[in-house]
């Protein structure tokens, strides 16, 4: 077994010099974090939707979607905040397939990771200084996050990482809010292990030297439903599941108790349709029980310019990893969940 450098260390001081937000620029995102800081503390009674792309593969076609969010977000403001998915490093439980734009700059199967690093931050930045949204990504790789943590204003951990000691600790120390998934198997304890991780003080070694971070109160949770033993689709976005998970939270008295409804993965059984059965089932929940109105207060959204999912990047604007609304029924989803939002608030 052997390791086979093919780079220079690279230099993160040096890559963050690239996409550096202007004195204004970066005031403009501080003031949407602190937005974002309140919604997850409960100071602001807004939705936080979580939207993008599954995966950001194309420059131009993730930027033209931003264009797009940034004038929706502009009509629905009063009522829902929106930070979009540019996540840029995918998940692959046996190795295969996409790897993320960290991996594969141009999409092409070639692996050139240090334009590949490059080419995340450029995105990240320029979503934020071409449209005025915020980005949120996946921490796939957590001795990655120094790249772009200075642009990212929202983490989250999978599925396959919340159990991963290094993946909590380093949550630990970030100063975005961090949401941390239930495992595939769908074992809430696991997930809520890795809040409480995440929100303590930590003493660890990191990036060569031996750090100690502050603890992270904006650590919180994301149900993305898991599989049975046989292999099936579990849902937890349920009535029962939602009220099973704020028990745990008052019983393990976690700071600032949030809960996101991750709309795809193993609660939609990756059907990109099923995403808007799954938000109404959810309004219709936080409508019918205070509780459930209290904890569950956010949605992430796995959306594109177009439906669908596609196995080569041939059309504009689909997927080529986990399929997604389009453009449109996004806008029509968008649209319904503020309308709901403005009638209960009248009520």
């Amino acid at each position: 077994m052997t390791f086979k450098e093919l780079s220079p260390k690279i230099d993160v001081d040096a890559v963050k010099k690239l996409g550096h937000l202007n004195a204004q620029e970066n005031q403009l995102k501080l003031q949407r974090d602190r937005e974002l800081e309140a919604i997850i503390k409960g100071e602001d009674d807004r939705l936080l939707l979580i939207i993008g792309p599954c995966s950001s593969d194309n420059e131009k076609a993730v930027l033209e979607y931003a264009h797009r969010l940034a004038a929706l977000q502009e009509e629905v403001k009063d009522k829902i905040f929106m930070v979009m998915r540019v996540y840029t490093a995918k998940p692959r439980t046996n190795g295969d397939g996409y790897k993320g734009l960290i991996h594969e700059p141009d999409a092409d199967g070639r692996v050139d990771l240090i334009n590949g690093i490059k080419m995340v931050r450029d995105l990240h930045y320029k979503v934020i200084t071409q449209t005025g949204l915020t980005t949120a990504d996946e921490m796939l790789y957590p001795e990655n996050l120094p790249l772009i943590d200075d642009l990212v204003s929202y983490i989250a951990v999978g599925a396959r990482s919340v159990e991963d000691q290094q993946h909590r600790f380093v949550a630990s120390g970030s100063d975005a809010p961090v949401g941390m998934k239930n495992p595939t198997s769908g074992n809430l304890k696991v997930m809520f292990n890795g809040i409480y991780a995440a929100q303590q003080k930590q003493d660890f070694l990191y990036r060569r030297a031996e750090v100690e971070t502050s603890g992270n109160p904006l650590a919180h949770a994301i149900l993305r439903g898991g599989l049975d033993e046989n292999g099936k689709n579990h849902p937890n976005y349920y009535t029962d599941d939602l009220l099973d998970t704020i028990a745990l939270y008052e019983k393990m008295n976690l700071q600032n108790p949030f809960i996101v409804i991750d709309t795809n993965h193993d609660n939609s059984g990756k059907k990109f349709m099923e995403q808007i059965r799954i938000v109404r089932q959810t309004l219709i929940n936080r409508d019918w029980d205070e509780k459930i109105h209290k904890y569950v207060r956010g949605f992430m959204i796995e959306s594109y310019l177009e439906d669908g999912r596609q196995d080569k990047p041939e059309t504009f604007g689909k997927s080529i990893t986990d399929p997604c609304l389009g453009w449109e029924k996004t806008v029509e989803l968008v649209h319904e969940v503020y309308e709901n939002e403005k009638r209960i608030q009248e009520d």
